[in-house]
């Protein structure tokens, strides 16, 4: 009989990979998304249209994490052996302009989740999508489990609070509840106003002579950048122990996002310096120097490692906004012949 699993956050770039995987592990997969009057489902449409995934598997519901009911009603419905909450504001220069709704949506979509598996006495997995950003700036490098958290944004503190509850969820109540404190992780599925695919979005404009500037903020940050794919599988990993625990997910290597813009500059041939503009805009009011991660637990108990490589990262993403852009140019050219 075919596992069933519940996706918050599934029209997201972790989402979509995520329901792949499962849906190729013969998953029967639910996915929550919101109601609003235009589609966001570009990153998953193509999984409606793969004629080996018949639709079926794949089932969008209507939900928020802001709303209780619906959460509840959803997961006594379907009764998943699996639920992955990644769902929430996500961008962290964002959630200093908007904390009371990234709070809402992290915070309380994860207290509501578990309280819903607790209250429907289910024996559901819980993944909860932890992050890099809890640990802040801090004195200990590279970061473990262990590591105290020191989150410097809104965003920071929130999964803070989402990841300690969702322990204590686990040990009160013995739900199978998990945490992934996943570091940064990007794809060509990445969103546009993230620091990664705005520089590769920017190169494939430049290249067609749609853009000329590329403004940026804090070029000295360093983080652990590794590939979504790599990383979804690791949440799943997480889910299938006997023994439900937390693993940080990392590459173990810090780059700088000037490291980023050289490295998919050159691959393009073209000179960041010479379309680059610091702009103080998108300078967060706190910053963090440095993440990066320890991955060593996730090594020995899960077996997962990355196999995608820094440069490799940077090159899949430029080769794939390139190509995107130039089919979006002949296209329009097509439409205006």
């Amino acid at each position: 009989m075919s596992k069933v699993a519940l996706i918050t956050g599934v029209t997201g770039q972790d989402g979509s990979y995520l329901a792949e995987l499962l849906l190729q592990k013969g998953y029967i997969v639910y996915g929550i998304i919101r109601r609003g009057s235009s589609f966001n489902t570009g990153r998953i449409d193509h999984i409606f249209q793969d004629p080996y995934t018949p639709n079926r598997k794949f089932n969008l519901v209507y939900g928020d994490l802001c709303d209780a009911s619906v959460l509840n009603k959803i997961i006594r419905t379907i009764k998943p052996d699996e639920i992955y909450n990644l769902g929430a504001q996500s961008h962290v220069r964002v959630s200093f302009d908007m904390p009371e709704y990234t709070t809402e949506t992290i915070v309380m979509g994860t207290l509501r989740l578990l309280e819903a598996i607790r209250e429907a006495s289910l024996e559901t997995k819980f993944y909860q999508a932890s992050s890099s950003e809890m640990f802040g700036n801090v004195d200990i490098v590279p970061q473990n489990e262990k590591t105290p958290f020191r989150p410097r944004s809104p965003y920071g503190c929130a999964k803070t609070f989402s990841h300690n509850i969702t322990v204590n969820y686990r040990e009160a109540h013995k739900i199978f509840a998990c945490s992934g404190i996943l570091f940064n992780h990007e794809s060509p599925r990445r969103g546009m106003t993230f620091v990664t695919r705005k520089i590769t979005r920017a190169i494939a404009n430049i290249k067609v002579d749609r853009q000329e500037k590329l403004y940026l903020g804090n070029l000295d940050a360093k983080r652990d950048w590794g590939y979504a794919p790599d990383y979804v599988k690791a949440m799943w990993l997480i889910l299938q122990q006997d023994e439900p625990d937390d693993f940080v997910i990392a590459t173990g290597e810090a780059h700088s996002v000037r490291e980023f813009l050289e490295e998919a500059f050159r691959y393009a041939g073209l000179n960041w310096e010479d379309y680059v503009k610091i702009d103080s805009r998108y300078f967060r009011p706190t910053d963090i120097d440095l993440l990066v991660g320890d991955a060593s637990k996730a090594r020995e108990k899960l077996g997962w490692k990355p196999t995608v490589t820094f440069k490799q990262l940077v090159r899949i993403m430029v080769d794939a906004d390139i190509e995107d852009v130039r089919r979006e140019v002949e296209f329009k050219h097509d439409r205006n012949e």
